[in-house]
């Protein structure tokens, strides 16, 4: 029923500047949705109502409230799109309210599993491989980067003289970072084993540029030698440096590092900091004997 349209949304997409990864999520929410609408038996858009919508969204397969959350972006998405080209007189999509998640403290490394970590990837960067996790578990724990602008850092993105970095964010984002001097320092000794200018920073066994899954192998092995018993992740890491950053140099320098554009981003690594709240009972005028 929606092959044809879906297609073209798909296309539009992709003109539109909208990142691969969402819209493998458009593309498969959207099939659901195709799925759906097959089995009620509709003959054309027009027939659809938000009574339907809200049912493919809350009941359709048992989802998730992460899944209901994905559904309902899509369909504004799409339904948006079907206005544009003139299949639909309005985006009844606008109306679905987006659930409501609970919200979490996110997990992070403490300070002794990150050194223990460190400790681990130091004593084993005798060879261009080892000195390559070591620089990347560096970059990840103190500097909070994602996944995607790891594996997208270049040599020549890199000015370890100055202590600065140019690296690539999520929505095509373009930023400059301050590196610290031990990572510069490391950084040194890894171009010297490197023996390249210019082309990817980070490169497999088989000299091409490194994978997600590269990463994740990384991780679990490091993981396991070091006795972590947290899963391991990029995110996880970015949640480390975030959380141990901000307890030092609070929000507004957290911010600026992890290149968030809104300050509440931010604000859910403002956890309660033990020794600021120690300190403050130990002042406080009824807490004494």
């Amino acid at each position: 029923m929606l092959e044809e349209k879906i297609n073209g949304f798909i296309a539009y997409c992709k003109v539109a500047g909208f990142k691969e990864k969402s819209i493998q999520t458009l593309s498969l929410r959207l099939n659901e949705l195709n799925k759906f609408l097959k089995s009620k038996s509709f003959k054309n858009i027009s027939s659809i109502t938000y009574a339907h919508l809200s049912a493919f969204v809350a009941d359709y397969s048992f989802p998730s409230v992460h899944i209901k959350k994905a559904r309902i972006w899509t369909l504004r998405q799409f339904f948006h799109y079907l206005k544009l080209k003139g299949y639909i007189q309005e985006n009844i999509a606008t109306e679905l309210p987006y659930p409501k998640i609970e919200k979490t403290i996110p997990h992070f490394l403490t300070i002794e599993e990150y050194n223990r970590i460190l400790r681990y990837c130091s004593a084993h960067s005798h060879h261009v491989l080892g000195l390559r996790n070591l620089i990347i578990i560096m970059m990840l724990g103190l500097l909070g980067l994602r996944t995607g602008t790891i594996i997208s850092m270049n040599i020549q993105d890199l000015d370890i003289v100055s202590g600065l970095a140019w690296v690539k964010e999520k929505g095509f984002i373009q930023r400059t970072i301050v590196l610290p001097k031990v990572i510069c320092v490391t950084l040194q000794k890894y171009f010297y084993l490197l023996r390249k200018r210019q082309g990817p920073l980070f490169l497999s066994k088989r000299g091409k540029r490194i994978s997600t899954r590269t990463l994740q192998d990384i991780f679990r092995r490091v993981a396991d030698d070091c006795g972590i018993d947290k899963h391991l992740h990029a995110h996880l890491f970015r949640h480390t440096a975030a959380t141990h950053l901000n307890r030092v140099a609070g929000t507004t320098i957290t911010q600026h590092v992890l290149g968030h554009s809104h300050r509440k981003n931010t604000n859910k690594y403002t956890h309660l900091n033990p020794d600021h709240y120690a300190s403050y009972m130990k002042k406080h005028p009824f807490m004494s004997l």
